[in-house]
């Protein structure tokens, strides 16, 4: 079943909130990246609340499309323009604050951190999520 607007954002949610946070705390502990800094919790807080706004245009989009299912390749394209416009935000025009000031985050920690919690969730949502909760797909995604 194709995701409903309010499954695809419980999904994105819960999936943020769990695998999102433990991808980055070796981040955030300085294990990896820049030092301990509680940047990437921003960050993965950023792309939470814009990823909430990004979904109503790919649930737009996505009924425009005459299975209405939405491929794992739109799925990458749509993570790469998330990147984009968080990265955007964060570092070039700074309208997003952080922590510390912009200039100061490296460019490859922030990209690594995205790549990562990308990736993680992606195989979340392909895999483990159908595993684990086999209704979830049959719901549209919805857990309540």
């Amino acid at each position: 079943m194709t995701p409903t607007l309010f499954g695809r954002w419980q999904t994105r949610l819960l999936l943020l909130a769990t695998v999102g946070v433990l991808v980055s705390i070796p981040f955030a502990i300085g294990l990896i990246g820049l030092g301990a800094n509680s940047v990437y919790f921003w960050i993965l807080a950023y792309v939470a609340i814009f990823g909430l706004v990004w979904d109503v245009v790919y649930n737009y989009l996505q009924k425009s499309r005459w299975d209405r299912d939405w491929p794992a390749a739109y799925q990458l394209l749509a993570g790469i323009w998330e990147m984009i416009f968080v990265f955007c935000g964060v570092k070039i025009f700074g309208f997003l604050p952080i922590p510390l000031p912009k200039n100061e985050l490296p460019i490859e920690a922030f990209f690594l951190h995205y790549s990562l919690v990308w990736l993680a969730v992606f195989i979340s949502s392909q895999s483990l999520m159908r595993i684990i909760f086999p209704r979830w797909r049959f719901r549209g995604g919805q857990w309540f």
